[in-house]
């Protein structure tokens, strides 16, 4: 009960605290963001005004601009495991490196 090995909530739970993580994203992790989205859009903007033609511009060009996006898809992604289906963008693993779906699936 006592000493070097009783139970604690560390001992008990290892990283219990990250599964209790708020859900919400702080004023500058949304501004870093929306900072990554324009720099994504001004990067196809100036290929597809080079005049490159190719399969993958045609889709990054049918996909909304930073602009066109609701806040829901700025900072949320869509998860079958989720409650409600979606979740934070900062659960997602390497969010800042790696390209976040600009459109969730219908309905959701």
């Amino acid at each position: 009960m006592f000493g070097a090995f009783r139970a604690s909530g560390v001992s008990q739970g290892g990283l219990l605290w990250k599964a209790r993580m708020k859900m919400d994203l702080s004023p500058t992790q949304k501004a870093n963001i929306r900072k990554r989205l324009k720099a994504a859009d001004d990067v196809v903007m100036k290929i597809e005004q080079s005049g490159v033609q190719c399969n993958a511009l045609t889709k990054l060009q049918a996909e909304p601009t930073e602009a066109q996006m609701p806040a829901m898809d700025k900072y949320t992604v869509f998860s079958r495991t989720f409650k409600g289906y979606r979740k934070s963008v900062h659960k997602v693993p390497h969010f800042s490196k790696v390209a976040i779906p600009r459109t969730a699936p219908a309905g959701f």
